[in-house]
């Protein structure tokens, strides 16, 4: 009889359990159902097709500067001389965008400005600059005329800052 009495106390807190968790469930549904989600907010970028374009020339006006300020325009010459490393002989006046004392550094400066267009040249100085003897100069460009040397000078200065003219005769 105890038995009996054991197995059916149980039974009874059994199924009182199953119907604590059956009222909790429904519970935790409704509140799910009538709570509002909160969905992050996404930035899509759609990104259009590139369209080529048809290419036209336009006319650019050079001003050149006046012979006056040409006269004025600084320039250097290297102390000991120079050899030509690569490149051209460099005319009467050369427009100098980089010094190394690497030659390497100065043949990477030569092979950019070389695939821009320009016909640079990389000379050898003789020169002792901060306890470094031979230097490597980069001529971007060089020229007889000294008002085309000062006109490429002022253009490369926007991209090489202290672009300077050497004085070669």
């Amino acid at each position: 009889m105890s038995a009996a009495l054991v197995m059916t106390s149980c039974k009874s807190q059994e199924s009182a359990y199953r119907a604590a968790y059956e009222k909790a469930k429904a519970q935790e549904a409704t509140q799910v159902a009538t709570t509002p989600v909160n969905v992050p907010q996404t930035t899509t970028t759609v990104t259009a097709p590139v369209q080529e374009a048809p290419v036209t020339t336009a006319t650019e006006t050079v001003t050149v500067q006046t012979p006056a300020n040409v006269a004025d325009a600084e320039v250097r010459t290297i102390k000991g001389g120079y050899s030509v490393v690569d490149g051209t002989a460099v005319k009467t006046y050369g427009v100098v965008v980089g010094s190394f004392s690497l030659q390497a550094n100065a043949q990477n400066l030569y092979n950019t400005l070389k695939s821009q267009g320009y016909q640079p040249t990389v000379v050898k100085t003789n020169e002792t600059i901060s306890g470094i003897t031979g230097w490597y100069r980069v001529v971007a460009a060089s020229y007889d005329d000294k008002a085309q040397a000062v006109q490429t000078r002022d253009q490369l200065r926007s991209t090489y800052n202290g672009a300077w003219l050497l004085y070669s005769k």
